[in-house]
């Protein structure tokens, strides 16, 4: 509870001149907003009010489609579904708990968990309550489901494979983790039977979905540093893989790029990042630790351009909707940016309280957010 504690302050003081919702230190401050060339335009189509949001916790809480529907978690303890087109409320489930990730969805099932230890699945068609169980410590990442699997990462760097009919406990896999790290955990992966998780220590693993084999370790970045303050590698940023590669990154440490088969390195840079990466065919998108917007090119790794009139904005993970580029910040402004250079070509706020999930590419023109004060909008991208 101590080291968890100490970590949720780290976070405040080392991730960008702000705390995660702008309340200003004494270091950098926050970069005004410029004026930009309004060149697109978001046109909302409905938005609604889910609750507390994060209830001012660091805590994710990120919304999750599924077919027709929007499922978002909230920190009271409330998972609602969503009507996709309408943004009508098809139902909402009061857990009891204080949730701090989800939403989870697959099987048939909404997963959340809690700070308490707790992982609850729904029925998501109609929100009934399936099961509740303990899991090893607090939930910062989003349950996944795969082959009637849960898959759950906790704060004490454990995964935990659950059956998805009854939770069931299949596998647990644990890790050491550091005396001092980032509040926060990445999102497993599952894929071809795979999973693939990053870990405080820097290190990312590929399991074996059934039984929880180890198949290979890769180190994204090695701690280096005379305190446990400049030893901090956390891998939090969610992975993602792409053909074959996996894209990862650490604070303080290096972002790379290795072989979903055998963890083999294909390029790596130095670069701090803890928020999110997103990939398309030619290009890496990355917000760092600074909220510096890079490109880099898919094959080498190489930079091909960087965006900094955001710097110290406490930026979320990017999203990639159509040529462009979707980035929510501490204000609760949604930026897009041109894919070509990086500029900045619209704006618009969603939600006051901030945001801290990445925004939801629905690949047609169509871009899912939730703000950290519990709006959940959903927008078009338009030329103007």
């Amino acid at each position: 509870m101590l080291r968890r504690l100490i970590s949720l302050v780290l976070v405040a003081t080392l991730l960008g001149g702000c705390s995660l919702f702008g309340s200003k230190d004494n270091s950098e401050p926050p970069a005004e907003l410029k004026k930009i060339d309004q060149r697109v335009q978001l046109k909302r189509l409905w938005s609604h009010s889910t609750g507390k949001g994060t209830d001012e916790q660091f805590v994710r809480l990120v919304p999750s489609v599924d077919g027709d529907r929007v499922y978002v978690a909230d920190r009271s303890g409330a998972i609602s579904a969503y009507a996709l087109e309408s943004g009508k409320r098809l139902w909402r489930t009061k857990t009891g708990l204080a949730l701090s990730a989800g939403a989870g969805v697959g099987d048939g099932l909404v997963l959340a968990g809690s700070s308490e230890g707790r992982l609850v699945a729904l029925e998501a068609d109609s929100g009934k309550p399936r099961w509740e169980v303990d899991v090893p410590s607090e939930v910062l990442s989003v349950p996944r489901v795969y082959d009637d699997i849960v898959i759950v990462q906790t704060v004490d760097g454990t995964i935990s494979a659950l059956e998805a009919k009854d939770g069931k406990r299949l596998w647990l896999y644990d890790r050491t983790v550091p005396v001092l790290t980032l509040r926060g955990t990445s999102t497993p992966l599952v894929e071809a039977d795979v999973v693939i998780a990053g870990f405080a220590n820097g290190k990312l693993v590929a399991l074996d979905v059934h039984n929880g084999r180890e198949i290979w370790s890769a180190p994204v970045a090695v701690p280096h540093g005379r305190t446990e303050l400049q030893r901090i590698v956390d891998i939090d940023a969610n992975p993602v893989i792409d053909a074959g590669v996996l894209y990862a990154g650490s604070f303080q440490g290096r972002l790379v790029a290795v072989s979903l088969q055998d963890g083999r390195m294909v390029w790596s840079r130095d670069m701090s990042t803890y928020a999110g990466i997103a990939v398309d065919y030619s290009l890496v998108v990355v917000s760092d630790a600074d909220s510096e917007l890079w490109a880099l090119d898919r094959r080498t790794g190489r930079a091909l351009w960087k965006q900094t009139d955001l710097r110290r904005r406490s930026l979320t993970g990017p999203a990639l909707i159509d040529d462009a580029i979707a980035v929510g910040d501490y204000a609760g402004y949604l930026h897009i940016l041109s894919q070509s250079d990086g500029s900045v070509i619209g704006r618009v706020r969603v939600d006051s309280d901030g945001i801290i999930a990445t925004p939801v590419s629905l690949n047609d023109s169509r871009l899912l957010v939730l703000g950290a004060g519990g709006t959940l909008a959903l927008y078009r991208l338009e030329t103007r």
